[in-house]
């Protein structure tokens, strides 16, 4: 799942970004309106953090011309607590308000309810034979039994498993997995399903996860 926080203030948009990432998110962080506006327009986000007072173009101007185009969840994090402010925005299409300071835990809590209801929700839970996902939880388990993951290892088994059968390329890994560009001279993606097989396949007779040569890998149940 991708997330776009929009936030100036230097410390805040670096701890929100280090925080969404370490719990499992590929997350965009734009440093004033408008860079968060064309951002939020041509990149699909299933959810955006959005501050109000931002250089350039405020959230209430971002907020009203992303609803223009767009229904993507929205989620006002501000230090403005203003009863008129909340309910503009709220009037504007935002999802969910949130005032600074604020507890992390919270704020998690809040995206997390904000993804189950939001338009294009993934689903909560993914099934292939007996590996289970709990989408939300970030837990996984096979054959009963709960399976430890990174944060990293849990968003590659994600992206396979949401799309069965599929093919996906080493680049295409790359890019939503750690949002860099593949270098061919780097092994990461190889390193990381070596380490991903280890956990989920190589302790049952029935693997899921498949090399494709010259293509890339594919979850998937083979006869």
């Amino acid at each position: 799942m991708r997330i776009l926080i929009v936030e100036d203030e230097p410390k805040t948009g670096d701890y929100l970004l280090k925080g969404l990432q370490e719990s499992g998110f590929a997350v965009d962080l734009a440093r004033n309106g408008a860079d968060g506006l064309h951002l939020a327009l041509e990149t699909e986000y299933e959810l955006v953090v959005l501050d109000v007072m931002l250089p350039q173009m405020d959230g209430w101007t971002v907020l009203r011309r992303l609803r223009e185009r767009k229904d993507t969840p929205v989620l006002f994090l501000t230090a403005r607590d203003d009863v008129p402010d909340r309910v503009r925005g709220l009037e504007l299409g935002a999802d969910d308000y949130l005032v600074k300071p604020f507890a992390f835990a919270e704020l998690l809590a809040r995206i997390r309810t904000l993804l189950r209801r939001g338009p294009v929700r993934e689903a909560e839970f993914i099934r292939l034979a007996d590996l289970e996902i709990d989408v939300l939880r970030h837990r996984v388990t096979r054959a009963g039994q709960r399976l430890e993951l990174t944060p990293k290892e849990f968003a590659l088994l994600h992206l396979l498993a949401k799309r069965p059968g599929e093919v996906l390329s080493r680049s295409l890994i790359a890019s939503q997995v750690w949002d860099m560009n593949f270098d061919s001279d780097t092994n990461v993606v190889d390193v990381a399903i070596r380490r991903l097989r280890a956990k989920i396949d190589d302790p049952w007779p029935v693997k899921l996860v498949h090399t494709v040569r010259g293509m890339g890998y594919v979850v998937e149940l083979r006869e």
